[in-house]
């Protein structure tokens, strides 16, 4: 289940069932992991309603919705926004090939081989034709049951009945009362209402409130300008509206640390979330989970205050899937980050003391420096990028995925200078004390390194490499080296 904003800031609760999804997920996911939609849909509505929450909720599912009648049981049981993805996907030309992350798409849709798209034959109207056979039929069934609006059929589960003879033993002893046998049907409240939605004050978070007022004649000039406040878990997305701003301002962005904010205290979800090339957050503390999430070209540090008895490098100090998509920027964390760091970085440079499990899983760009231990499925999918792990137990291989990448000793002059280069802004912005020691003993501290890499990647820099070797620019010798790879 997860959750979003939409329609006037009403807060969407989205149920996405097992079944559908990434043609990319392994077969033992896609056959043996998740739940139905309709056990998650009708719980949460009962749920919402028991709570007096169900007037300001969208409730949202999908998952392999495939047909009218697929959306009028969804909205029986509670539902009043719905999801497509494998059906529309069927209607530009899918074959459901299940091979969407290797780059062999063979209807050129999840691909960016030219040759491969070519033979992509899909056009936005068979989208729209399709939707028209799903609302058409799905109106044919609101006339049978005497519905006008779908308003007036959310949560309707009286409406329902199980089939008297189920196919098989199986099917027979399923007890489907928890389902169809709402508590609460009947009740006045069974859908969202514009006039009930939840006002989340985005007037009075920080940024609007301090940041944007005190940094006002700073944002029209672009002058150089600092602020320090404290923070606590409360003040989610921290620097986000802020980072808008300075981007409408500023398309290009601005210099780097022409706003810098100095943070003492929790950072709440999301602290840093999509900030701009110009914006500057030093955090003196901790932060929740989605620590700079989707980072956008800013820079982001966070270390420990001064006194604490603890060791930064061995507790942690941001939560789960920090930098998520990130784009562009820095951060440099003194302590560990939690789970899923770094998952879809596709151009954000990061140095770390220590990840947990699923670290640097999708990444497609970017550089990633652990001065520590990782958790285990470390590198899973990463098709782009590099990563340093300092690997002082020789222990790496053990919680490396190994599908798409391959490991080795930094030797080459150029990963050790950036390497190193990497280390010393560490320590200079978060004056991390197992940077101070792996630079004071560099040369006993480098063979422990270890160059993660993808096989694909590693080929296309080669190339890339070459290709400039022969006069090209960079920018045609990544085009010369990209068609080369295809050919190759």
């Amino acid at each position: 289940m997860a959750a979003g904003v939409a329609k006037a800031g009403a807060q969407v609760i989205l149920i996405s069932s097992y079944d559908g999804g990434t043609g990319a997920a392994p077969r033992n996911s896609i056959y043996n992991a998740g739940l139905p939609w309709e056990l998650g849909v009708a719980e949460a509505h009962q749920s919402l309603i028991m709570n007096g929450l169900r007037d300001k909720v969208i409730l949202e599912t999908d998952g392999k919705l495939m047909t009218g009648r697929d959306v009028a049981v969804a909205c029986l049981l509670g539902a009043e926004e719905f999801g497509f993805a494998t059906a529309p996907l069927v209607t530009m030309g899918c074959v459901m090939m299940r091979v969407c992350n290797l780059d062999t798409c063979p209807m050129g849709i999840a691909t960016q081989n030219p040759e491969l798209r070519r033979r992509f034959k899909g056009k936005p109207e068979y989208v729209v034709n399709f939707m028209k056979f799903i609302a058409q039929e799905l109106r044919e069934y609101m006339a049978k049951l005497g519905i006008r609006t779908i308003d007036e059929m959310v949560g309707r589960t009286e409406l329902l009945k199980p089939r008297e003879e189920a196919p098989g033993r199986r099917a027979q002893a399923v007890d489907l009362s928890p389902i169809l046998d709402n508590p609460y049907e009947g009740c006045k409240v069974a859908g969202y209402h514009e006039k009930q939605v939840y006002d989340f004050c985005l007037e009075e978070t920080m940024d609007e409130q301090v940041f944007l007022k005190k940094l006002k004649g700073a944002l029209s000039s672009g002058q150089k300008k600092s602020l320090q406040v404290d923070v606590s878990n409360v003040n989610r997305t921290l620097g986000t509206i802020l980072g808008a701003e300075i981007t409408r301002k500023y398309p290009e962005g601005l210099p780097e640390d022409t706003f810098t904010i100095s943070c003492n205290g929790s950072g709440g979800q999301s602290f840093g979330a999509f900030i701009p090339k110009g914006l500057t957050l030093e955090l003196v503390g901790d932060s929740n989970d989605y620590f700079g999430k989707g980072l956008s070209g800013g820079k982001l540090m966070v270390y420990p205050p001064k006194g604490v008895q603890f060791k930064a490098e061995e507790n942690i100090i941001i939560g789960n899937v920090a930098l998520y998509g990130a784009t562009a920027g820095k951060a440099f964390i003194n302590g560990i980050a939690g789970e899923r760091f770094c998952v879809r970085n596709s151009g954000a440079t990061a140095v770390v003391e220590g990840v947990g499990d699923h670290g640097c899983e999708y990444m497609t760009g970017g550089c990633v420096v652990v001065l520590g231990a990782t958790g285990k499925n470390f590198a899973a999918g990463m098709s782009g990028g590099t990563a340093y792990v300092l690997d002082e137990e020789r222990s790496l291989y053990k919680r490396l995925n190994k599908e798409l990448v391959s490991f080795e000793e930094v030797t080459n002059k150029y990963d050790v200078l950036k390497l190193k280069g990497l280390i010393q802004d560490h320590v200079s912005y978060t004056n991390s004390e197992k940077g101070k020691r792996i630079l004071d003993d560099f040369s006993q501290y480098l063979p422990k390194f270890k160059k993660i890499v993808p096989h694909d990647y590693r080929r296309m820099m080669n190339a890339i490499v070459q290709m400039e070797e022969k006069g090209f620019n960079s920018e045609q010798a990544q085009i010369e080296a990209f068609y080369a790879n295809i050919r190759g």
